[in-house]
């Protein structure tokens, strides 16, 4: 069992005699004057959330009031990754996850300069981003937010992202703080958690983050938001953090978390909120268990494709912990266990950081004006090309333009892209601009471009009249034909209104059925035979504004949200209710009960495979949630496989945000992965496949052949899965995190860690090792472009493991120690540069609580991937 961190006294006393200085230095002469003159109502202005004014609200995740009389501004902060979520359209990004596979520090750069640019324009200061916990539970539904499993890797993409966001003039805040993902309680040893997952939180704090979030969950039995030995004594003694942490939004379990290191608590609210900082009154009402369990019920529910399988965890299992209500800051306060020194800590912390960015002396804007679309879009497609992984190519890509009109396009991500996918905490995008990639390859081949088949109509039509009986407007009983007021079908209803519909739906025959409530402008409900079956927009936290892909992986083909159920029905009557609530958009209503019958289902799958028949080429594209976990949902194994059967030439397109069985891959072609690919996805596509691009990206993890043959899904040990053990995961795995795993025991991926083809291939020769001025070592070695196609190649250089390890000390079999992205052209060679910084050769030592020069003798290694390693050299021969 590792040791808590609960503040030890011996910690304490090792970074008093290593010399460590207190991060807390004594505020400005300014910050001081001004905590002097403010009342304790207005310090806690400046640390506790509150509700922006209705006027000008713009559907932010969080709100700082301020001290107007002070000159100390209100702030607000704006949820991602990636983008800007507020109540107005901006950038649709892609996942984050893809700008991991970029390998490019100057890619996360340019995605977080294009963040910080539309925060900025859309009037919000904080961005509540990176989100920078390893992915190391392949089933965790949010590693599409995620830079991959490797902290080297996350920890320099995510400090060059924070550089060029905060250049813009908003503050970023780094989440969550720390070793979480979904668990309740993370259970792990000290060089496990200081080596791999402080390590990214290390990156960005060196960085100049201006702010972290602290997790809902425990590391070693204590709330992170709570945790004196994490937040003070890590965070603030060994790393040096001077900026304000914040709660998540109902992390803040208790008032004396203020004491133990948290700064800020969001989101604030009313005496009914269930969180603990505020004063409540003793009989204050807080979320009950059964409130946040139904929360989350609707929060898991998938669109019809996903419903076909269990969910990977029980509701319970992501149940966060519950406030205790009688906890507030006003009886902490009467017993001591906060006093004002820590509330005036706590707002110096957050003050030093409003002045560091000018905002004392000018305030920032609040004014939401024009975001630059075309620069932004040039980034997302650019991200979007960089970010693709070639994962097989027997030869068949890239596409001949000549050949185009031979190709069938299978999939509706060929027609829409699958730009966003998952509505969480990330901007919607621009529909208009999510095209798929069916329009950018007819564009290249005018007249006579590649057929196409949906296989999977996620629009479906409008259930017509002939369908319906009595079906009537809720008051004043007009008779209606169909649930059908679209601007397409020249029937908007006017903005503002709201509405109700009920009627007796003939079913014509037994089956599941796709029913799809359609919405803009308006929130909706819809129940069958008395039975809710779903609430689009559920949660109005964001501006109760409907976003067109808000509530399905892509719009409707003209634009509406989308909220899709399956619904098994019996043949005969059955009454229907729709309910339609104008949301605060202004835009006109539109509403629409669309469906895709079993028959209709049918009949797209076999068109699809005839369309795969008929062609030279088929493309099939394909999309995944990590609902299931480690699956791709609906029947798309099965339409795969079917294309196949019939077409030797088959190449699948993924659009997935984790690794996904792949039981048909030796049947097809090629295999393509593109993530999430944001607004330009279409264009991004259309490029790769047709060689206007080589695909460059890299495995960011890695793809596992079975789901268990990682740590922390291996059905022996329960207790390592995210969802763990009675509330407790235990990464007992240590420092051998995700490719460390495999090598460990000597386990095959699929595709290894930092794997990718390209159209392209490059020769590694002359490797020289020798040692560097910081105590780190400077590797060189010559690069060839050894094909006919310019590209890029991601280098990657490993470090293996002492000959002679420490005593009580871990090292990975191979762990990365730098890596650079390099573009060359055809036939062009040249010699490559790399650093391994001193930080890297070291580890933290157990028995002495800090950092200890590792032994040289070990090997260095440089390579394609994780296990395609070219060049092998003695880090001792550099000394």
């Amino acid at each position: 069992m590792p040791s808590r961190l609960r503040t030890p006294l011996i910690l304490v006393a090792l970074l008093a005699c290593a010399g460590l200085a207190r991060a807390d230095a004594d505020p400005s002469p300014r910050v001081r004057a001004l905590i002097a003159q403010m009342t304790r109502e207005e310090k806690l202005a400046v640390i506790r959330g509150a509700q922006e004014p209705e006027a000008t609200f713009q559907g932010q995740a969080g709100w700082i009031a301020g001290v107007p009389r002070l000159g100390i501004p209100d702030l607000r902060l704006a949820d991602g990754p990636p983008g800007v979520l507020v109540r107005h359209a901006s950038t649709g990004m892609p996942a984050t996850m893809a700008m991991a596979a970029t390998f490019s520090r100057a890619d996360a750069a340019a995605n977080g300069a294009v963040i910080g640019r539309d925060a900025r324009a859309l009037g919000v200061d904080v961005i509540l981003q990176p989100y920078i916990n390893l992915d190391r539970d392949p089933a965790y539904e949010r590693a599409y937010n995620t830079l991959g499993e490797d902290p080297l890797l996350t920890g320099e993409l995510a400090a060059a992202f924070v550089k060029a966001a905060q250049a813009q003039g908003v503050m970023a805040q780094a989440k969550h703080f720390v070793a979480y993902d979904g668990g309740v309680d993370a259970v792990l040893g000290e060089q496990a958690l200081h080596e791999v997952y402080l390590a990214p939180f290390k990156a960005v704090v060196d960085a100049g983050v201006a702010s972290l979030m602290c997790a809902y969950s425990h590391v070693n039995g204590v709330y992170s938001c709570g945790n004196e030995g994490l937040l003070t004594h890590v965070l603030r003694d060994e790393f040096g953090f001077a900026g304000f942490v914040t709660s998540d939004w109902g992390a803040a379990h208790g008032a004396e978390f203020l004491a133990r290191g948290m700064d800020m608590e969001q989101p604030g609210g009313g005496p009914d909120a269930f969180f603990a900082l505020h004063d409540k009154p003793a009989d204050a009402k807080g979320m009950s268990a059964e409130e946040v369990d139904a929360l989350v019920k609707i929060m898991s529910v998938g669109v019809p494709e996903e419903q076909r399988f269990a969910p990977t965890a029980k509701a319970e299992d992501k149940t966060p912990p519950l406030a205790d209500v009688s906890a507030n800051l006003g009886r902490a306060l009467a017993r001591g266990s906060v006093g004002d020194a820590d509330i005036d800590r706590a707002v110096a912390r957050v003050l030093g950081q409003i002045e560091r960015f000018g905002w004392l002396d000018h305030a920032p804007s609040h004014r939401v004006g024009p975001e630059n679309v075309a620069a932004d879009a040039a980034v997302v497609q650019r991200t979007a090309e960089r970010a693709a992984v070639l994962l097989k190519n027997d030869g068949i890509l890239p596409l001949r333009r000549a050949e185009l009109p031979r190709v069938a396009l299978i999939g509706p991500g060929a027609q829409q892209a699958f730009a966003i996918v998952t509505g969480a905490e990330q901007s919607y995008g621009r529909p208009e601009r999510q095209t798929g990639a069916l329009a950018a390859l007819r564009a290249m081949s005018p007249g006579r471009g590649p057929r196409f088949a949906v296989a999977d109509d996620m629009s479906g039509v409008a259930i017509p009249a002939s369908s319906w009986h009595d079906l009537k407007r809720v008051g004043d009983g007009a008779a209606v034909a169909a649930i059908d007021f679209t601007r397409r079908a020249g029937r908007a209803l006017p903005a503002g209104t709201s509405a109700s519909w009920t009627g007796t739906l003939e079913v014509p025959a037994e089956g599941d059925y796709d029913l799809d409530l359609q919405l803009l402008g308006a929130t909706g409900k819809l129940f069958v035979d008395g039975q809710p079956i779903g609430a689009m927009a559920w949660w109005g936290g964001h501006g109760e504004i409907v976003f067109a892909n808000r509530d399905n992986v892509v719009p409707t083909l003209d634009g509406l949200d989308n909220l899709r159920r399956l619904v098994p029905l019996r043949a005969g009557p059955h009454e229907v209710r729709v309910e339609a609530t104008a949301d605060v958009s202004g835009a006109p209503v539109q509403v629409r009960l669309a469906w895709v019958t079993p028959a209709m289902k049918r009949e797209t799958f076999d068109a699809a495979v005839a369309a795969a028949r008929a062609a030279k080429t088929a493309v099939v594209f394909a999309w995944g949630r990590n609902r299931p976990a480690f699956g791709l949902p609906g029947e798309q194994d099965r339409l795969i496989e079917a294309v196949a059967a019939v077409n030797p030439n088959t190449v699948v397109v993924l659009n997935t945000s984790q690794a996904v069985a792949l039981p048909w891959l030796a049947k097809v072609r090629a295999v393509l992965e593109l993530w999430y690919t944001g607004d330009e996805g279409g264009r991004a596509t259309a490029r790769l496949l047709t060689g206007e691009v080589s695909p460059a990206g890299r495995l960011p993890f890695t793809w596992p052949q079975r789901l268990e043959d990682g740590a922390a899904n291996d059905p022996a040990y329960p207790e390592r899965q995210s969802v763990g053990v009675a509330g407790r995961t235990h990464y007992d795995e240590g420092v051998d995190i995700g490719y460390r795993w495999f090598d460990r025991m000597d386990r095959a991926p699929l595709f290894p860690f930092g794997h990718g083809l390209s159209y392209t291939r490059f020769d590694y020769a002359d490797l020289a090792v020798a040692p560097a001025a910081d105590g780190g070592a400077d590797l060189a070695f010559t690069l060839r472009n050894a094909g006919a196609r310019a590209s890029d190649e991601v280098v990657q250089v490993y470090l293996g493991a002492p000959a002679q390890a420490p005593a009580g000390a871990a090292f990975a079999v191979r762990a990365l120690a730098a890596f650079e992205r390099v573009a060359l052209r055809a036939g062009e060679s040249r010699r490559v540069h790399l650093h391994i910084a001193a930080a890297q050769l070291r580890y933290w030592s157990v028995a002495d609580h800090g950092w200890r020069p590792a032994p040289l003798e070990r090997q260095v290694y440089v390579g394609a991937s994780s296990r395609d390693l070219r060049l092998s050299g003695a880090l001792a021969a550099a000394r």
